[in-house]
C-alpha cells in the first residue's frame, strides 16, 4: 500500500489533501478546527527554511549569473515585468469593483480600529538595509536578507579567486537547504489537508454570505488576471503553452492558496519552476525577489476592489482622480511588503489614506481576510512563476524541452 501511495504523482497528493480537507470541514464544522495543528506544523517547517534558503539561493544565483549573463539586464527585465503586471492587476481590480454592486444594503457597525504605523517611502528604503545582518536572518526580515545576500554575491564576483572558498561554502549550504526543502515538501499534502479543514470549519459558508459579493469580486479579478494576463504572457510573450504552464504550476498554487504565504510557498514554487525548465540560478533569483516585490494580488487587485467596496458601504462617491490614485497607489504600495499572511492590510491602509476613505472599513474586511488572502497569495505566486518562465525564456534561462516534458514533473524534488 505504501508503495502505491509513493507512486501517486505529487500534485495529485496535494489536490487530494485539499479536497479531503474541504470535505471534512463541511462535514465536521467547528470540530474540524482541531486539525489546524497539522497545518501549523507544515507552516512552521516551511518558515524554518525561509531565511537560510533565501540567503544561500540569492548568493549562489548572483555568483552564477555573473559568469554568463548580464545581471543588470536580467534584473531590469524582471522588475519591469513586476511593474507591468502590477499595473494591469490594479486596473482589473478597479474594473471588476466598479461593475459589481458589492455594498448593497450592507451597513457597517461603529467599531474601533487599531492605529497602524504605515512607513513612508523613505523609511521603506532605509528598512531595506540591515543594520545587523545576523539579526535580520534570525528575525526573518526577508527584504533585508535579500539585500544583504545580493551585496555578498556581488562582492564575491568582484573579488574573484580569493573568494572561492566562501563561494563554495555557500554553494554547499544551498545544496543542503535544497535537500532539507525536499524533505519538508513531502509534508505538503498533510499540511494542506489540515489548513483547509480549519478554514472551512472556522468560517463556514454561512459566515461568508454577507460578504459574498466582495469575496466573489476578488476571486473573479484574480482568476481573470491569472488566466488571461499570466496565461497570455506565457503564450504570446514566451511562445509557450499556457496549459502546460498552469499544469506544472498547480502544486505551488495549491500550497500558496492554503498557506496564504508567498515566502512559505517558495520551496514549492522553486520545484515547480525547475520542472518548467527554468534554470535553478535564475529561479533562485526571481522567486525570492518576487515574493517581496511582485504582489499583484495583495498590492494590485485587493486594494483596488477593497477601496471601492468600502466607498460603496459608506456611501462615498469616487471621482476619476480617485480611481487613478487608487491604481497608482495600489501598484506602488506592493514594493517592499513582506510576503506573509496579513501584509495586504498595510497596503490597503495606504490606499484608503491616499483617497480619504475611512480606515474603519478595514475592521469589517479583516473578518474574512484569510479567505481572501488565499486567492491573493495564489495570484502573487503564479505571477512569480510566470515571470521566471517569460523572462527566463527571453534570456536563455529556460530549457524549452524540459518545459514540455511530463516525466518526473510531479516528484517533490527541489534540487537538481
Amino acid at each position: 500500500m505504501w508503495q502505491t501511495i509513493k507512486q501517486i504523482p505529487f500534485w495529485q497528493k496535494v489536490l487530494a489533501g485539499f479536497i479531503l480537507g474541504v470535505g471534512l470541514g463541511v462535514v465536521l464544522g467547528e470540530q474540524a478546527t482541531q486539525l489546524k495543528p497539522l497545518g501549523d506544523l507544515f507552516i512552521a517547517a516551511i518558515k524554518m527554511l525561509v531565511a537560510p534558503l533565501i540567503f544561500c539561493a540569492i548568493v549562489v544565483s548572483i555568483t552564477s549569473l555573473g559568469n554568463d549573463v548580464s545581471l543588470k539586464r536580467l534584473s531590469i527585465k524582471t522588475l519591469a515585468m513586476f511593474m507591468l503586471t502590477g499595473t494591469i492587476a490594479s486596473l482589473i481590480g478597479l474594473a471588476i469593483g466598479s461593475l459589481i454592486d458589492m455594498g448593497g444594503s450592507l451597513e457597517l457597525a461603529t467599531t474601533e480600529v487599531r492605529e497602524r504605523n504605515v512607513p513612508g517611502f523613505a523609511q521603506v528604503l532605509l528598512d531595506m538595509i540591515p543594520v545587523n545582518p545576523f539579526a535580520s536572518l534570525a528575525e526573518g526580515k526577508v527584504l533585508q536578507i535579500i539585500v544583504f545576500a545580493a551585496l555578498v554575491g556581488i562582492a564575491i564576483n568582484k573579488i574573484g579567486e580569493k573568494a572561492e572558498p566562501l563561494k563554495r561554502t555557500i554553494e554547499a549550504g544551498a545544496e543542503v537547504m535544497f535537500q532539507l526543502t525536499r524533505m519538508v515538501l513531502q509534508l505538503t499534502p498533510i499540511g494542506v489537508f489540515g489548513l483547509m479543514a480549519w478554514v472551512v470549519g472556522e468560517y463556514g459558508l454561512s459566515t461568508l454570505l454577507p460578504l459574498g459579493k466582495f469575496i466573489g469580486a476578488i476571486y473573479i479579478a484574480a482568476l481573470i488576471h491569472m488566466i488571461f494576463v499570466y496565461g497570455g504572457l506565457v503564450r504570446f510573450g514566451a511562445g509557450l503553452s499556457a496549459v502546460q504552464f498552469f499544469r506544472k504550476a498547480m502544486p505551488a498554487q495549491l500550497v500558496a492558496f492554503t498557506t496564504a504565504s508567498s515566502f512559505g510557498t517558495l520551496p514549492a514554487s522553486t520545484r515547480a519552476t525547475e520542472t518548467m525548465g527554468v534554470s535553478k540560478k535564475y529561479g533562485a533569483f526571481v522567486l525570492p525577489l518576487g515574493a517581496t516585490m511582485n504582489m499583484d494580488g495583495c498590492g494590485g487587485i485587493y486594494p483596488a476592489i477593497a477601496a471601492i467596496f468600502i466607498a460603496q458601504i459608506y456611501g462615498i462617491p469616487l471621482e476619476m482622480t480617485d480611481y487613478m490614485l487608487i491604481a497608482v497607489t495600489a501598484t506602488v504600495a506592493s514594493v517592499g511588503t513582506a510576503g506573509v499572511p496579513g501584509s495586504a492590510m498595510v497596503m490597503l491602509s495606504v490606499t484608503l489614506g491616499v483617497v480619504g476613505l475611512p480606515l474603519e472599513g478595514i475592521a469589517f474586511i479583516a473578518s474574512i481576510d484569510r479567505v481572501i488572502d488565499m486567492i491573493r497569495t495564489a495570484t502573487n505566486v503564479t505571477g512569480d512563476m510566470m515571470t521566471a518562465v517569460v523572462v527566463g525564456k527571453s534570456e536563455g534561462q529556460l530549457d524549452q524541452e524540459q518545459f514540455y516534458r511530463n516525466e518526473d514533473a510531479d516528484a517533490p524534488e527541489v534540487a537538481s
